[in-house]
């Protein structure tokens, strides 16, 4: 691919075909620059299959806001549309739309309201609200569809094995697994959810990381085949990095060879005057091996060194190797809490891919648009109620219980304010019949969740570093109740609207339907 074609296929034309219809179709009846507001939501939670998420980590915002600061219809662009012809060989794009694009095609005229990187969020609870001119609008849902939707779902998976392990090292190993340089989003994602350090050299050094890594079985093939043994190779890859030296014991076995030949080099490098890091493992039974591995280690004296696991991991396979070794380590007279504390994880394809789930389904509705001054809402219909979203220009807030637990999202309207009420109304978004009251004595604290990012192109937000966002979803996930947390059927986090929401929807949606 020539610097060219690299260009438009990065640029504003990242984006579907018929984004450009629709706007041709605006432009062409004159509605084009008509105030719209779009929202951004998902409609449920990662499922994978035998698990399933109860909350999602925000992730992909910086990105997306750095993508679309700088997109536009180029020279480049604007001959790509001049080329494109009908199925009868008609021009798809007229000049004077074209003309308009080549002056105007910028996100410059857009507003972006978002709920922050590294917030937990929740179904049908807008993330993101995109305002502005609705032909420019409406080209951007491609691109921040495609890079908010992906980042959400690697960094709620590395929040879910982050939860998992403990707080236990975490590297993501995914690069050569990752779909093409979908790595590099991937990699960012997987430290904001929760991952430590990642083995990608080139992300991790862009992102202010040192790319963590050991080595491959086929350094220690070499040394066999050239008629050496896997102490030599062991011994070489001690000298040059004696003070990081983590080894990969299974290449020939385990338990007799690999970790034996581990702690020879360890008990030479300790005379050296250097400390060993540990061991990996990357085969078998991983929940025996590391009971065993401990056991030879702690008897040569080495009960610090680590153990790193690694091997199709994901949150469900390394709790149920956790919960193996709390059962099976006191019967060989060892601590299992000290060896589940002395595990890392290596964890590849099952994070970098979302394995299980690999798409996270990620919305861009058309809300509200502004019509002679007065702004009218907008709602798709639909047989299913739960795919109807809610229209109209809203705010979102997150209520906190007496024990400063998240208990519930509310979605209303814009000019509502909830902190203002003696109590609230949470009605469910598609039962009438479901509704909860809650008074002020039962709330501790009732926080708005957006922030203004760009107000209409220009940037208002300043977005905060990966260590910040850590913690960020830390204290959010900290706060949602432990059933919230469960990899197995997790309880259902209450997410509500406003009775006046409730009443506006229902309102529109009967209106919609005498129309019909």
């Amino acid at each position: 691919m020539n610097a060219s074609n690299k260009h438009i296929t990065t640029n504003i034309l990242f984006t579907d075909q018929y984004q450009l219809t629709m706007a041709q179709l605006y432009f062409r009846m004159g509605l084009h620059e008509m105030p719209a507001r779009f929202d951004h939501f998902f409609r449920e939670y990662p499922d994978y299959g035998v698990h399933k998420a109860g909350y999602c980590i925000n992730a992909g915002l910086e990105w997306f806001v750095d993508w679309m600061t700088n997109a536009k219809f180029g020279p480049d662009e604007i001959e790509c549309l001049r080329s494109q012809r009908n199925s009868v060989g008609k021009r798809i794009f007229q000049d004077d739309f074209i003309e308009w694009l080549a002056k105007h095609g910028s996100f410059d005229c857009l507003s972006l309201h978002a709920i922050p990187e590294g917030r937990v969020i929740h179904p049908h609870v807008p993330i993101s609200a995109v305002q502005g001119p609705i032909i420019m609008a409406q080209i951007l849902e491609t691109a921040l569809l495609n890079q908010m939707n992906y980042q959400t779902l690697i960094a709620t998976k590395a929040a879910r094995i982050h939860y998992v392990i403990g707080g236990q090292l975490l590297l993501e190993f995914g690069t050569r697994r990752a779909q093409g340089k979908g790595a590099l989003a991937g990699t960012r994602a997987a430290l904001i959810g929760g991952a430590d350090f990642s083995s990608n050299v080139g992300i991790s050094h862009a992102l202010g990381y040192p790319a963590k890594g050991t080595h491959a079985h086929s350094m220690v093939q070499l040394f066999l085949t050239l008629g050496m043994t896997e102490l030599e190779a062991f011994r070489a890859y001690s000298e040059i990095y004696p003070d990081d030296c983590i080894l990969l014991v299974d290449t020939i076995n385990t338990l007799e060879s690999g970790v034996p030949n581990a702690i020879k080099i360890f008990e030479e490098l300790q005379k050296k005057g250097h400390k060993p890091v540990g061991i990996r493992l990357d085969s078998g039974d991983l929940a025996y091996l590391s009971i065993q591995a401990a056991k030879l280690l702690n008897k040569a004296g080495f009960e610090d060194t680590i153990i790193v696991l690694s091997n199709e991991l994901d949150e469900l396979n390394i709790w149920q190797i956790i919960d193996q070794i709390r059962k099976d380590a006191p019967q060989d007279g060892i601590d299992p809490d000290r060896i589940v504390k002395r595990l890392a994880y290596g964890v590849g394809t099952k994070l970098i891919t979302s394995s299980g789930c690999s798409a996270l389904g990620g919305v861009y509705k058309l809300v509200a648009v502004k019509e002679h001054g007065q702004w009218k809402p907008a709602m798709k219909l639909s047989e299913d109620v739960g795919k109807m979203p809610n229209p109209g220009q809203k705010m979102v807030w997150r209520i906190y219980d007496n024990n400063h637990k998240a208990t519930a999202d509310l979605v209303g309207m814009f000019d509502e304010n909830p902190q203002e009420k003696d109590q609230l109304r949470l009605h469910h978004q598609t039962e009438h019949t479901k509704s909860r009251l809650l008074s002020k004595n039962e709330i501790s604290k009732i926080e708005p969740l957006f922030s203004e990012i760009s107000r209409q192109g220009k940037l208002t937000y300043e977005f905060p570093s990966i260590e910040e966002l850590r913690k960020v979803r830390e204290a959010d996930v900290e706060s949602l109740d432990s059933g919230v947390k469960r990899l197995i059927n997790p309880h259902v986090y209450h997410v509500s609207i406003t009775e006046k929401l409730w009443n506006e929807k229902h309102s529109l949606l009967s209106k919609l339907k005498r129309v019909q």
